[in-house]
């Protein structure tokens, strides 16, 4: 199952992909990562995709990420007496705390939490920004507002606030409750919905108690604004251009995008660019150009992950959706033109002798004929490093621990394998040799470069690395011990 691609796939399971076949085929078609996302089905369903995923990964001996999607604080508007109101451009609109049918006048906004955050000339985006409401005056059970965009507005659609920080926790008492299942089921990854500020994250991280890794959405203003303390505290980022484009003018969203992308691959963290990426075949058979271009761009701007919603959660084409996005991966890293954009933005700040160590891996793979680069990791953090290059050659990434392999599926590049516990760095250029001949890398006559930290078990001491051939006599009679 060895991909021909470096940039890796994440896959959202739902009514469309729910049973063992498809979620395999799935899989075979080139998902690298499944999201289940919270905010719909029970835990029942939840806990059998997780059980199917972990069968597949069974019967086909390959590691696969899982990505549990925690809802986050869903901020909505009530209900109307005739079920939907039409707005009209500079008609006077009230938001409050009254349950009452909201009508052409008014609406129930339950969310005290906003009118506390709220001030004169502050925005309000009703049912993904279609309607806009500019607040005249305000209080805490109340917002009189103008309507400055108008439109149908109809029964609980969606609100955002882009201006302001709300007072609100990123996890909801709904989240809470399925951070424990999930985090008790098994899951890898942890996404957090509503990320605004660091205190976020560390709430989170509490609550996993190490059980699964953190990756932080970013889909506020706010969370772009604090975006390097964001990043400093989480394990990973999920650029979601979907809410970003509600709240943000869609013309940010690009450069945010390619921003947030280069800091992560600075930090050596891996980050999805997610949202709408082929939304057209969640009922065509076909994506539009543009789609395909907007995948290709995410790729091009060396993103770890890319990443398919409702496509294969609820489309009618979820393997073919897959398949796209697979082939346009292999096609634009076949483009020479992807080696120079990559090359070209390889950079971060580099002090510590595990990013000389990871440099010089790199340089030597792609100045002599090395076949692949071997990082030997407990944590994960030499891979990362090695990944972080973007180097030219296939990245191994053996360790003995299945958690660290499957959450390294979610990395550019990372070919994870688990191996046996080694304690000595000879044993761990054995089982690199192995690897690289067993999973069709390389054969006897060729060489490897393996990097690792030693001693072992101790993450973060990246500080070894060895020209090695993949035939283990010559590995014994060459090693000095």
């Amino acid at each position: 199952m060895r991909r021909l691609r470096n940039v890796k796939i994440v896959a959202t399971l739902g009514p469309a992909s729910n049973d063992y076949d498809t979620i395999r085929a799935l899989f075979e078609a080139g998902a690298d990562v499944f999201r289940l996302n919270m905010s719909h089905g029970d835990h029942g369903e939840i806990g059998e995709r997780h059980r199917i995923i972990r069968q597949i990964e069974k019967d086909l001996g390959r590691p696969i990420a899982i990505l549990a999607d925690l809802q986050g604080p869903k901020l909505r508007v009530g209900t109307f007496a005739d079920d939907s109101a039409e707005l009209e451009e500079g008609a006077p609109f009230r938001l409050d705390l009254d349950k009452a049918p909201g009508d052409v006048s008014r609406v129930c906004l339950p969310h005290p939490e906003i009118f506390a955050a709220l001030e004169a000339g502050s925005t309000l985006l009703v049912n993904d920004g279609k309607i806009r409401l500019k607040v005249e005056d305000c209080g805490e059970d109340y917002a009189n507002c103008v309507v400055t965009v108008g439109g149908t507005i109809s029964n609980r659609k969606g609100v955002n606030v882009p201006d302001v920080v709300l007072p609100l926790a990123a996890l909801s008492e709904k989240d809470r409750k399925d951070l424990e299942f999930v985090c008790d089921l098994g899951v890898d990854w942890l996404a957090l919905s509503f990320v605004q500020r660091p205190e976020d994250v560390e709430e989170a991280r509490k609550l996993a108690r190490g059980r699964a890794a953190l990756l932080s959405k970013i889909e506020k203003p706010a969370a772009v604004k604090s975006f390097d303390a964001i990043l400093e505290v989480s394990d990973g980022i999920m650029v979601a251009r979907g809410d970003l484009g509600v709240e943000l003018p869609v013309q940010n969203v690009p450069p945010i995008q390619k921003r947030l992308v280069r800091k992560c691959r600075a930090a050596a963290k891996p980050v999805i660019v997610a949202t709408q990426m082929l939304e057209s075949m969640i009922e065509s058979p076909m994506p539009t150009r543009a789609e395909v271009s907007d995948v290709a761009a995410a790729i091009y701007e060396g993103a770890d992950a890319v990443m398919l919603s409702a496509e294969s959660a609820a489309g009618s084409y979820p393997i073919q959706a897959v398949q796209t996005m697979h082939n346009v991966a292999q096609e634009v890293e076949s483009d020479p033109t992807y080696r120079d954009v990559i090359d070209a933005s390889r950079g971060g700040n580099k002090r510590t002798v595990a990013d000389a160590i990871v440099s010089a891996a790199r340089e030597i793979a792609e100045t002599t004929d090395i076949k692949a680069i071997c990082c030997f990791s407990h944590s994960g953090t030499t891979a990362l490093l090695v990944g972080r290059e973007r180097p030219h050659v296939p990245i191994i990434a053996l360790t003995p621990l299945v958690e660290t392999a499957r959450r390294l599926c979610l990395s550019w590049g990372m070919h994870c394998v688990i191996t046996g516990e080694v304690g000595r760095f000879k044993m761990a250029v054995v089982n690199a040799a192995r690897a690289a001949r067993a999973e069709g890398f390389a054969e006897e006559k060729d060489q490897l470069v393996v990097t690792a930290g030693v001693p072992f078990n101790m993450p973060g001491t990246t500080n070894i690395l060895r020209v090695a051939p993949c035939e283990e006599r010559l590995i014994f009679s060459t090693d000095p011990e």
